[in-house]
């Protein structure tokens, strides 16, 4: 009795703090395994906690980043998309040969092939959600062809070759050595975080309280923005800790998490407040229901897609600016990891259940676990036997957590 008692207390404990529990779980084992890769990695030079080795691993899982947040929407909406690695090599393929100069390219202005790169993507992505929303034809067939598709016509459109070296200021989306915003804008880009936390936190009290709608208690929404707060000014001190080489002048938040961040919130505001992420959620629930509620389900299908190829697109982008140089092979089977940082965050493969938060600490578990068995020196074959592990561990408990919410 006394132990279902101290059961029922903790339960309504996080039940007041009003978190996700799948969020709350992977922030504890985001916790128990960078504290393990640290305890493993002392003495090394490049220890896992070290903030070389953090601000690495945040560029590291910026392109997943990019990607993730758009792939939990078409999860969401009871689809999948197989072809997003593809799409990246294949738009980075062309953003490279339109900027590189002749006889390798075609001599354009990098913003120009940023550009035509980005609607490129969002093109491909509406092309594969019509064939999907209008014709019925399963997203696995579209996608598995658009993935076969766009792999080699990344190899014909360079005739092979390897495409670069790539315009400079391209090259500062990929977070080189001069791919950060520096200190001070760092602290800017925070302390705009921090606003926008305690902005949200007084705004949805305010408005749910004129609605009649439960609230959490003070000391809940003390924690968990409290919480919120000291994260992004670790994040913060973090990213001014690791300095340009030969110098103490801290390099700051790099382009390509800048990036990722501001594509993160945009769609986890989207998601959270927008009537096209309640549509998306309602399509996933039910899709007959949100067909008979007035949706229009084809065109958001539509849409979903072209988020999702505008997003590859764009990961693209900061994968090419990163290398400097676009091969063949770039982004080959990235989809899977990006499907399977996905549903490590919590995003329900039947549809209907996900969060871009979740999705985004999925992305920063994956990454945070190649970084750390590369740390230990771990074989290749043993880094993709635990990935699978965890992708394995992290689907069961989400059906578990889901059937105990039934």
């Amino acid at each position: 009795m006394q132990m279902q008692s101290v059961s029922k207390e903790r339960a309504s404990l996080v039940g007041s703090l009003g978190v996700d529990g799948r969020v709350l779980t992977m922030l504890v084992v985001l916790a128990v395994v960078w504290t393990a890769f640290q305890i493993l990695t002392l003495g090394q030079p490049g220890q896992f906690l070290s903030p070389q080795n953090l601000w690495n691993l945040s560029v590291q899982t910026a392109v997943v980043g990019i990607m993730v947040g758009g792939m939990v929407l078409v999860i969401v909406a009871r689809q999948i998309d197989l072809s997003v690695g593809s799409i990246l090599g294949f738009t980075g393929m062309i953003m490279a040969l339109i900027q590189t100069v002749p006889p390798l390219g075609w001599g354009g202005h990098w913003l120009l092939a940023l550009g035509a790169g980005l609607l490129l993507g969002a093109l491909i992505g509406a092309f594969q959600g019509y064939w999907v929303a209008y014709w019925g034809v399963p997203a696995f067939v579209v996608t598995l062809a658009g993935l076969l598709i766009f792999r080699n016509a990344t190899f014909i459109v360079a005739s092979g070759r390897t495409i670069g070296p790539l315009d400079d200021n391209f090259k500062v989306l990929g977070g080189g050595l001069n791919g950060s915003i520096g200190e001070f804008w760092t602290w800017v880009v925070g302390l705009v975080v921090i606003a926008y936390i305690v902005y949200q936190a007084f705004s949805n009290r305010s408005r749910r309280l004129k609605n009649g709608l439960p609230v959490r208690p003070v000391w809940a929404e003390g924690v968990v923005n409290g919480f919120l707060i000291l994260l992004t000014l670790a994040f913060v001190w973090v990213m001014n800790a690791f300095p340009y080489p030969g110098t103490n002048i801290p390099r700051g938040m790099p382009v390509p998490v800048l990036i990722t961040l501001i594509v993160l919130f945009s769609l986890n505001w989207i998601a959270l407040n927008t009537r096209f992420g309640r549509y998306v959620f309602a399509i996933g629930g039910n899709p007959e229901a949100a067909l008979l509620a007035g949706i229009n389900v084809r065109r958001m299908l539509v849409v979903v897609f072209a988020l999702m190829g505008f997003l590859a697109a764009l990961a693209g982008a900061v994968q090419a600016a990163r290398l400097n140089f676009v091969t063949n092979s770039m982004g080959n089977l990235l989809e899977l990891d990006v499907i399977a940082a996905a549903v490590i965050g919590g995003t329900a493969l039947a549809g209907g259940s996900g969060t871009i938060v979740g999705a985004a600490l999925g992305a920063l578990l994956m990454s945070s676990l190649h970084s750390g068995m590369v740390l230990m020196g771990l074989p290749t074959e043993w880094q993709n036997v635990v990935l699978g592990l965890v992708l394995l561990a992290a689907v069961i408990w989400n059906s578990v957590y889901l059937r105990s919410r039934r």
